[in-house]
């Protein structure tokens, strides 16, 4: 099984999704294993079955009236490629300048042929009838404003399921029948403009996303391994492991650590930071963002297709097809309201009459009317392109979002847990003291804990590592290592058993002193936490390392607070006294301290009892199965971090903690545009079905009045595009 990738040219609107699912989702096991992208106008199989092939799906796309054309995966070019001609890139502003054009064209040649006068009376005027040159250019308006409305409303007769391109045919149809010859042309180019305007806003969305795309320059130069020449090649072929050169003021081209020289980096397009971050030999720099100062050397370690730029453009627009429940409820109640207004429609062209109520031309017109407004287009674009502006906005500002069922869920955020280490702190912990015990001297307890840590990735180990490499300690790493999950870890040091972990750890093996266990209480009160390593027959010593707290970390706090949250606690596996010491500097009001990864797993769990929808914020890899148990996971500093991106719902890609308020009150700027344009779309139809009944509403007003309720909501959907609005 493997997933199959399709550029779908025809695929406008989410009422083409809803075609195509139909016609494809039975040949590949469902629509799960469908998702689309309506900004590239891709379809994705996913697991697609063995026995279904290329020509299978094409096939299948294909009796929709649209064409499937085999893409790569994470290809993000357009048909990998291929050229499109004019009338592809530019036929629905050519046919709908046209029909605009022709409409102008018969209104004036009818005018000039009965006066104005008889403009806006004609319609009541018995006897009236329109020059026949008028009635042609009117005919050729009809013809060229539906040049890709009608063949669609053909296919949704063929398959009796009404769409608003068949709501659109009949009200034309039904026009042109009475005689309303520049109405029908008037409705037929203004739906057509709706229409460009609706794939104008999704041209919008779409050049949002690839302006990620245009970050990372296209080609690099690099110290070539076998010559030592500069060689500049584009950057899909150039090889990990080589040195690329930078100078000042040029965008990095690919990931990779810094090898020689210093600068500053504008990272704020893939972390959002202000700021520019300064680099040193050792630390990491990502592609597309910008040196500012200094020329320097990196060592490339990802391909130019695994960037984290590159993996940030994949998310979001694999986020597109993680439809929000927002969507899901308009793509629901847009199936059954369209039939519903049709039957409305002929409801008042047979029974109103019936009753005497008025002629039958009169309501047979008003239900022309009624079958214009329905058109569903402003409510089905405006979820849709809000929740992608939503989540391509939130990209820019360096928060990668997975879907827009995870836009929706911080609005309804009641309480927050915060991981301790590399969250509420810097994550780089630094040895304060060191208390050799038993005979030991220091230089030796760092010797047996750094041979131990030497295994080890956790904060704390790297701590002790450094202080060893600073004190310019030797030592080999210690042999059969064994880690002792969520407490420490044991080895051989020259054939004799070591082990190194918590205070806890101690007690456990009943190696505690009166002395150790002072010492240790007394490092624990100041907030440290404690390293203790020993062997079969005493401790060694104790190391107590100590985190800093984040400089805004205590601000956020508040800012969470100050935006609804209702409880924010802190989450640890140090102990209780280094958990007091941060959880008081952070202002969190409550704290569970020395906690292994089922005890946060259980205390995620109660919070979800207790409050409904929590997110747990935390590193994305030790702090894994605590966010799956949240309603919401967020990985902090995720900038590098591949497991981070894979593992959160929400990857903040800097070490911003104030990203956490600004990602509610986005969720909620998010939910509220929603709101709005589905309030909006669905009140002005109503208020024309009420004008229609009674008699005063009429077919221009209706699709100026549709055409601008579509044409708001884009607008209104797009603002989310600025970080700010």
């Amino acid at each position: 099984m493997s997933n199959l990738a399709f550029k779908i040219r025809g695929m406008d609107c989410a009422e083409e999704i809803a075609l195509l699912k139909r016609e494809v989702a039975p040949l590949v096991g469902g629509e799960e294993s469908l998702a689309f992208d309506l900004l590239n106008g891709r379809m994705v199989v996913r697991d697609a079955p063995a026995h279904v092939t290329t020509e299978n799906i094409q096939q299948a796309v294909a009796r929709t009236g649209m064409q499937a054309i085999r893409v790569t995966p994470g290809d993000v070019s357009d048909a990998a490629g291929s050229p499109h001609s004019f009338w592809s890139r530019h036929g629905r502003l050519a046919t709908c300048a046209a029909s605009g054009l022709l409409s102008f064209s018969g209104f004036v040649v009818h005018t000039w042929a009965h006066g104005w006068q008889h403009i806006f009376s004609m319609a009541d005027e018995a006897g009236f009838t329109f020059p026949w040159f008028s009635i042609l250019l009117y005919a050729l308006a009809i013809v060229t404003g539906g040049w890709f409305i009608f063949p669609k409303a053909l296919r949704a007769v063929r398959r009796l399921q009404p769409d608003m391109n068949l709501l659109m045919t009949v009200a034309v149809i039904g026009a042109v029948a009475i005689g309303q010859w520049s109405e029908a042309a008037t409705v037929t180019f203004l739906f057509a403009l709706a229409l460009l305007l609706e794939s104008w806003s999704i041209g919008r969305a779409r050049h949002a996303i690839h302006k990620l795309m245009d970050l990372s320059p296209q080609t690099a130069r690099y110290i070539c391994p076998t010559d030592g020449a500069i060689e500049e090649k584009p950057v899909e072929e150039v090889p990990v492991g080589v040195t690329v050169v930078v100078r000042p003021g040029e965008k990095i081209p690919l990931d990779g650590a810094v090898t020689k020289g210093a600068t500053t980096v504008n990272q704020s397009p893939i972390t959002g930071e202000s700021r520019p971050v300064a680099k040193e030999v050792g630390d990491e720099v990502f592609a597309g963002t910008l040196n500012n100062e200094g020329a320097f050397e990196f060592c490339v370690t990802k391909p130019a297709a695994d960037s984290t730029l590159a993996r940030i453009i994949r998310m979001v627009e694999e986020a597109q097809s993680r439809r929000a429940p927002s969507e899901r409820w308009v793509e629901r109640f847009a199936r059954y309201y369209t039939p519903a207004m049709m039957g409305l429609a002929l409801a008042i062209a047979i029974f109103l009459p019936l009753v005497g109520r008025g002629t039958w031309i009169d309501w047979f017109y008003e239900a022309l009317v009624i079958l214009v407004i329905a058109c569903p287009c402003a409510l089905v674009i405006s979820t849709p392109v809000s929740i992608i502006a939503g989540l391509t906005s939130a990209a820019h500002a360096g928060v990668l979002i997975k879907g827009g069922v995870y836009l929706e869920i911080p609005a309804r955020l009641r309480a927050v847990a915060l991981d301790k280490t590399g969250t509420l702190t810097s994550g780089r912990p630094e040895v304060q003291q060191i208390v050799p015990m038993n005979g030991h001297s220091e230089h030796e307890l760092l010797a047996r804990a750094a041979a131990l840590e030497s295994h080890s990735n956790h904060p704390l180990a790297q701590a002790v590592l450094r202080r060893a490499r600073k004190e310019g300690v030797t030592f080999l790493p210690a042999d059969s290592f064994q880690a002792i999950r969520g407490k420490g870890a044991e080895g051989y040091i020259q054939g004799r058993l070591f082990w190194v972990g918590s205070h806890r750890l101690v007690h456990e093996r009943d190696q505690e002193t009166p002395v150790t266990h002072e010492k240790a209480l007394e490092l624990e009160d100041a907030g440290h936490s404690v390293v203790v390593t020993g062997n079969d027959y005493h401790v060694c010593g104790l190391i107590s390392v100590a985190d800093e707290l984040r400089p805004r970390a205590a601000e956020a706090v508040r800012a969470l607070k100050d935006a609804g949250i209702e409880h924010v606690v802190m989450l640890t596996g140090d102990n209780d006294g280094t958990a007091r010491a941060v959880a008081e500097a952070a202002q969190v009001e409550s704290y569970f301290a020395e906690l292994l990864p089922e005890d946060k797993v259980e205390a995620v769990g109660r919070l979800v009892r207790d409050y409904g929808r929590v997110a747990m914020v935390g590193d994305g890899v030790n702090d894994a199965p605590a966010m799956a148990a949240a309603t919401l996971g967020v990985a902090m500093g995720a900038a590098g971090s591949d497991t981070a991106i894979e593992t959160a719902d929400v990857a903040l890609m800097s070490d911003d903690l104030s990203k956490l308020a600004w990602l509610v009150h986005h969720s909620r700027r998010t939910l509220r545009i929603i709101k709005q344009n589905i309030t909006f779309a669905l009140g002005l139809k109503l208020c024309f079905v009420i004008l229609a009944l009674s008699g005063l509403a009429t077919l221009w007003m209706a699709i100026a009045a549709d055409m601008g309720a579509s044409l708001l909501v884009i607008l209104n959907g797009l603002r989310l595009l600025r970080h700010g609005a």
